[in-house]
Order: C-alpha cells, then sequence, then structure tokens
C-alpha cells in the first residue's frame, strides 16, 4: 500500500458545487478492524456525490491518533497537495492528534474535522496521556473551519470540552442501510455485542452480568477487533470461566455478520463511553431491541418508535448488578420482549439514510 493513496468520487462537472477533499485513514476500508468512524468516513463519500459534492480522497498510513514522524510527513505532504481555499474534510482520529501539521494547513484550507470520539475521553488510557491528547485536540479544534459531530449530546460535550464558538460545531448523525427483520424467536436467549475489544466498549462489563445468570437460558456472542490485545485476552478469559454459551471472536463482517445478525434477538451495548452507537440502528434497521448504557448519545440513538414506545432498555453504565438485572427480566418477561421488539419494528421506519447525513454536512460546507 502506498503512503498516501488518492482516488475520486466523480460527479459531473456541471452538477458539482466543488470538490471535498476527504482526509481518512488507510485503514478505513481494512476489513479486520472495522469502526464506526471506518464506515462513517467511507459512507459518507460515497453519499457526497449524490448532493453534488465530488469527492477526492486521501487515504494517509499511520499509527492515528499517535502517528510517528513518517506518517506525520505523509499527512503534511497530503494537506499541501490541496488548492489554497479548498474543502477538506479530516477524520478526526488523523487531525487531532498533529496540531503542529493540520493547524497551519487551516489558515489556506477550510478544514472540517469529523470528531467521533474526543481523544481523551477514550477509557483505559492513563490521564497524562488523556490531557495530552484533549490539549491537542483543543488546538486543531479551536482552528477548524468547523466541527462534525455525530449526536446533540456530543455538540454539547465537544463544545464545552474545547470552549468552541457558539455555531461551530455542526450535527450530522450517521445514516443506516435497510435491512430485512430479524426472526423473531419466543424466548429472546441469544445475545449480541458488537465493537472494538477495548475498556471504553465494556465488554467486560457484560461478561461480569452474564456470570449472574448462569440459571437461565441464554448464548451471547461478543465480536470486534483487539484494538487493546491486553484487554481482549483477559476478556476472552472471562467469558471462558462461563463456559461455551459465550464467544468472543474477532471483527465479523459481510455475509458472516448479516447471518449473525439473523441469529440475534437482543443487541447488548455496555459501553462506558457513546458518543452515538452505530450499532444500534444497525440493530434497530432489522427489528432487533437494544439494550444499551445510558450514556451520552446512546438514548438519542435508540430513540423512539412513533407511538412513543422504547425500542429497548437502557441501564447505567459500567454497573454489571444493574445490567444482570434487566438482562433477567428480559430472559424471562415474555411481555417485555414483546413490547420492546413492537418499538424496535415501528422504530426502523423513522431511520434516516446515508443521504441525509450528506445532506448536513453539505449544508456544513456550503
Amino acid at each position: 500500500m502506498s503512503a498516501v493513496r488518492t482516488d475520486r468520487v466523480s460527479v459531473p462537472l456541471r452538477l458539482a458545487r466543488g470538490v471535498v477533499h476527504a482526509v481518512l485513514p488507510s485503514g478505513v476500508d481494512d476489513p479486520s478492524a472495522p469502526s464506526g468512524g471506518n464506515v462513517y468516513g467511507r459512507r459518507l463519500c460515497a453519499a457526497l456525490p449524490g448532493v453534488g459534492r465530488a469527492v477526492a480522497e486521501l487515504l494517509v498510513e499511520g499509527d492515528w491518533p499517535d502517528p510517528d514522524a513518517a506518517a506525520r510527513d505523509r499527512l503534511a505532504d497530503a494537506l499541501a497537495s490541496v488548492a489554497d481555499g479548498a474543502d477538506v474534510l479530516v477524520d478526526g482520529l488523523v487531525a487531532c492528534g498533529v496540531p503542529d501539521v493540520v493547524v497551519p494547513e487551516c489558515r489556506r484550507l477550510r478544514i472540517v474535522v469529523v470528531v467521533h470520539l474526543p481523544l481523551g475521553d477514550e477509557h483505559g488510557l492513563d490521564a497524562e496521556t488523556a490531557a495530552w491528547r484533549s490539549d491537542r485536540e483543543h488546538a486543531v479544534l479551536r482552528a477548524a473551519h468547523a466541527v462534525v459531530v455525530t449526536s446533540s449530546w456530543a455538540a454539547g460535550r465537544v463544545t464545552a470540552l474545547h470552549e468552541l464558538p457558539i455555531g461551530r460545531v455542526h450535527v450530522a448523525p450517521p445514516g443506516v442501510d435497510p435491512a430485512p427483520l430479524a426472526p423473531v424467536r419466543a424466548d429472546g436467549s441469544s445475545l449480541l455485542a458488537l465493537g472494538a475489544h477495548t475498556r471504553t466498549k465494556g465488554h467486560d462489563v457484560l461478561v461480569d452480568a452474564l456470570g449472574a445468570l448462569t440459571d437461565l437460558r441464554w448464548t451471547a456472542r461478543i465480536s470486534g477487533p483487539w484494538r487493546d490485545p491486553g484487554y481482549a485476552v483477559a476478556l476472552r478469559e472471562a467469558a471462558g470461566r462461563l463456559g461455551d454459551r459465550v464467544r468472543v471472536t474477532g471483527a465479523i463482517t459481510g455475509d458472516e455478520l448479516d447471518d449473525v445478525w439473523s441469529d440475534t434477538d437482543l443487541l447488548v451495548l455496555p459501553s462506558r463511553t457513546e458518543t452515538y452507537g452505530m450499532v444500534v440502528t444497525e440493530a434497530l434497521a432489522r427489528g432487533i431491541p437494544v439494550l444499551a448504557s445510558a450514556t451520552g448519545g446512546v438514548p438519542e440513538t435508540l430513540g423512539r418508535a412513533p407511538g412513543g414506545g422504547v425500542p429497548g432498555l437502557l441501564v447505567p453504565p459500567d454497573d454489571a448488578v444493574a445490567l444482570a438485572e434487566v438482562l433477567r427480566h428480559w430472559l424471562t418477561d415474555a411481555n417485555l420482549r414483546a413490547t420492546a421488539r413492537q418499538a424496535a419494528h415501528a422504530r426502523r421506519s423513522r431511520l434516516d439514510g446515508w443521504d441525509v447525513t450528506a445532506r448536513l454536512l453539505d449544508g456544513v460546507l456550503s
């Protein structure tokens, strides 16, 4: 793979309102390391031409947000290749750790930074690293032309955290693709958790909760990329003590993921921090209820069905006892399951596609 790869999604020039240069991590299409940020960047690049914005992609290799000198040089070269006054959309994972590279370019380019999670909010960081990352992000976002986040909660968090001016931060929630309804099984015993194996996603909380439910019938699959190998190993060891009812795997995508969704009765999202939670709408698109931590933007993402019902359940974050209690309720109360499924089926009709996200981004760029 080249250090910087440039591709273009073309739009007839007579229809285009301008080229958007999208700066993304080079692993954006890596099937072994899926993430909400990668999906957002890829789908937005595909959707922007539909609103008349040509897209030129700059895929920059590096260990973001803490790149080495060579990766910093690659990013500097990529930005330097863009003409003065151009619109540049940069993934926050790439931009926010390198103010010395990005801030000077903000003086000649209209740089818009997409923040999926403030760098200092990642769980598992020591206090010094979290503060260092947050300081660097502060410098980048204060200099950027605009900041895009994925939820109203995230907008408030980023605005307050970095003391940004009113109107600097814009909300463009992720879209979701239509999907077939998942089969309904009476007992609701097939549980799924999707997300990177990191402390932020809280899969250890789920395993602790499941340990209090060994008297009930259930199976659980916990799948995601191994972003924190030490955490992932400890998670597997803890899950192994519950026997073969808990399966911890790496990332799943494509047809395999579709098959897993079709065998899922309840999505569990035990995150300690979450600005949006794209997996929530992916579950709702299939009519699958969600049990999630009431943290960050998750309640906003879960939303309500047209009749006012909640398409799932919310629990306090980082509370295995509360999570176990609600899971027990789900597994033993057929009326609860039926009500949540009905709300999830109704909620899926109100989910927006990526075309809506593209129109919101177009408004920011305009």
